[in-house]
């Protein structure tokens, strides 16, 4: 396996298999003298996608003023 020109590499399904490494599993590189040792992270939950975290980042957002459902439909609509 090689090393891309931006530092990644691809572990194996078969490895990523045994460990449980699901996409997003995050992962930290330990170094322990001559070698690096790939390891779940110590928080070791699986991230939230990019829906949950614009989600997470905009709840809460919109509440200083209450807008009725009409208001929201024509805000919406383009309507004055």
């Amino acid at each position: 396996m090689r090393i891309t020109s931006k530092g990644q590499v691809t572990i194996p399904l078969s490895v990523r298999r045994n460990l449980g490494m699901l996409p997003g599993t995050e992962v930290e590189i330990v170094e322990n003298g001559d070698l690096a040792n790939i390891v779940k992270s110590k928080n070791n939950g699986i991230r939230a996608n990019r829906g949950e975290q614009l989600v997470a980042l905009l709840s809460g957002s919109a509440t200083d003023k209450r807008f009725t459902t009409d208001e929201i439909l024509a805000m919406t609509r383009g309507e004055d």
